[in-house]
């Protein structure tokens, strides 16, 4: 060995590094260190796709990237955005949504990676979970205004329960437990026939579906930036 390893060198592990970085709120430079990690795989498919191109005439840049951007994004199919969500991220107060939450133009771009888009779904989903909860009623209110017998359903499911719980304390049905479990379940058994029959069901899946597809395209494209601002050094 022509040098000795030093014992006092800093090696730190590229987890650990990374940790440190997303705990520190570094998540621009996440962004970026994905971002310059695919450029080489980049570089190597663009060389590969010019020799493709040399031999055959119909081969052409454009396809190779248009199959690499559909493979990004099929690659968030078996994606679970809502695995890393926690309470604390509902606790918070909830970004702007003009300067933080939308953002200008140059706060979106196409992920170059796999690696990168899995990235920004699971920061931006922890960052602006109570948006898209917010986002969720707003569709779940449009859906219900498009379905007025839903609206209705919901409205009459409300009041069964009120009228329930009105009549549980003008009876005093808790010093009857029997009585009032059997009321319970016949409640909710009316609640269920109800809910169905008046198609609350699709309002609720078409408003899921709607708010998953806003949440993963705002996710996937959203750039990462400062979750908080970085320690000051004391002087």
């Amino acid at each position: 060995m022509a040098f000795r390893p030093n014992p006092l060198s800093l090696t730190v592990p590229e987890p650990a590094f990374e940790s440190w970085l997303r705990d520190s709120g570094y998540l621009e430079l996440l962004d970026q260190r994905s971002s310059s990690s695919a450029s080489p795989a980049a570089a190597a498919a663009a060389a590969s796709g010019d020799a493709a191109a040399a031999s055959d005439p119909y081969a052409s840049g454009f396809f190779a990237s248009v199959f690499s951007g559909l493979g990004t994004l099929v690659s968030l199919v078996t994606l679970n955005p809502l695995s890393k969500l926690t309470t604390d991220d509902f606790s918070g107060e909830t970004p702007s949504w003009t300067a933080a939450f939308i953002g200008s133009c140059d706060s979106y771009s196409f992920p170059s990676s796999p690696a990168q888009a899995r990235l920004r779904v699971h920061e931006n989903v922890r960052r602006f979970a109570r948006n898209y909860a917010t986002l969720f009623i707003l569709f779940f209110a449009c859906a219900l205004y498009q379905m007025p017998f839903a609206l209705i359903g919901l409205l009459s499911s409300l009041a069964l329960w009120d009228f329930f719980k009105f009549s549980s304390d003008k009876w005093g049905l808790d010093q009857r437990p029997v009585i009032r479990q059997c009321l319970v379940r016949i409640a909710q058994i009316v609640t269920a026939v109800i809910l169905i029959w008046c198609n609350v069901q699709m309002a609720i899946f078409c408003s899921l579906c709607v708010s998953y597809a806003a949440l993963m395209l705002h996710a996937t494209f959203r750039n990462l930036t400062l979750s908080k601002p970085p320690h000051k050094k004391r002087k």
